[in-house]
């Protein structure tokens, strides 16, 4: 076993998308760059995974929080910090969610007699030891497949692999909504906590009952790094893809541009009259459905006509997009109508990122 953990962690499989989860490893953070977020609205956090929390406020997420060692051959890792002792009532819940897309996880054929075995495969790490839940579980949900495994010593990342055999019931996505989610628990309460008895239920279940929790002690952590779910019946090495790859793979839930220098031209457009205009901004892949937002994360733009004079510009914001485009509205003054116009960085670097693409 650790001959084969430490060949997962060297990159040396061959075997290409055997792991159904993004950015398992957690290199990716393109909406906070490593900052620490507070678990409200149940926000994303690092590429992919979603943290819920209610009441909110009891919980940070943060890319390699606390910076301790991670595993070896990985760089990140995706921290939890409690930010209370908070006691969980029934209807609470703190977790932490991926929504795999139907397309991904098509070939399971979960709801059938022909449903694959799938492993989960992890590295983690808490302050507390004790039993730890989780779960799998449908997009709707309300097919769940409630899990534990043991932290046995504190701040040390341990090695998980649990095998569940697939549902051969319930209703499955295999578009683009979400397929199956995985769960993570760190206080769930008895409202959204199942049996842990190796078996499906009818239900919506996020974790197992009688775990421990996270948020009941003030500071706790929770690290997790090396996720996998994959079919069959044994966990195998942790795929790395390439770099570039992955970062495709997260781009279409979450089309983002982390920062764009100085006087480089990011969307190309048109005013349609003397105070307004459009910008257009290609996609750097195809979305998941078209995104309905933008949020500008760093810096401040600028709007230069197709001189290269630089005009006032008043406001920015999201207009229409599609599945490969967006389109930016600007408001501004010295604009002429039907001059080609060109959006760019002023003098910091500017970023953003649209929205309305996740799962």
């Amino acid at each position: 076993m650790t001959l084969a953990v430490n060949i997962a962690q060297s990159g040396s499989n061959n075997a290409t998308f055997r792991n159904r989860i993004i950015n398992g490893a957690m290199v990716f953070d393109q909406r906070n760059a490593g900052a620490s977020v507070t678990s409200t609205s149940n926000p994303f956090t690092l590429d992919r995974w979603q943290a819920f929390g209610a009441p909110g406020a009891k919980y940070t997420v943060q890319q390699n929080a606390g910076s301790v060692t991670p595993p070896v051959g990985f760089s990140k890792y995706l921290g939890v910090t409690s930010s209370s002792a908070y006691t969980v009532t029934s209807g609470d819940y703190f977790f932490l969610t991926q929504h795999i897309e139907g397309f991904n996880v098509a070939d399971l054929n979960f709801g059938s007699a022909n449903a694959s075995t799938v492993t989960l495969s992890f590295w983690v790490r808490s302050s507390l030891t004790g039993t730890f839940g989780g779960s799998l579980a449908n997009g709707t949900p309300n097919r769940s497949f409630p899990f534990t495994y043991t932290i046995s010593v504190a701040n040390t990342f341990e090695y998980k692999t649990i095998t569940i055999a697939g549902d051969t019931t319930g209703t499955w996505a295999t578009g683009n909504t979400s397929g199956l989610e995985v769960n993570f628990g760190y206080g769930v309460g008895s409202g959204l906590s199942g049996t842990a008895n190796g078996t499906w239920q009818a239900g919506d279940y996020r974790s197992a009952t009688g775990t421990t929790s996270v948020v009941g002690t003030n500071g706790a952590t929770f690290y997790i790094t090396g996720v996998q779910l994959e079919a069959g019946t044994t966990a195998s090495p942790f795929e790395y893809r390439q770099y570039g790859t992955e970062l495709a793979l997260c781009q279409r839930y979450l089309p983002a541009v982390p920062s764009i220098p100085v006087g480089q031209t990011f969307a190309v457009g048109m005013c349609i009259s003397t105070t307004a205009g459009y910008g257009f901004i290609p996609l750097p892949v195809t979305a998941r459905v078209p995104p309905t937002g933008v949020t500008f994360t760093s810096g401040n733009t600028a709007v230069y006509n197709s001189s290269g004079t630089a005009v006032g510009l008043g406001s920015i914001g999201f207009s229409t997009a599609t599945t490969q485009t967006a389109t930016l509205s600007f408001g501004g003054s010295g604009l002429t109508a039907g001059n080609a116009t060109f959006m760019l960085c002023n003098n910091t670097a500017t970023g953003f990122h649209l929205t309305g693409c996740e799962l």
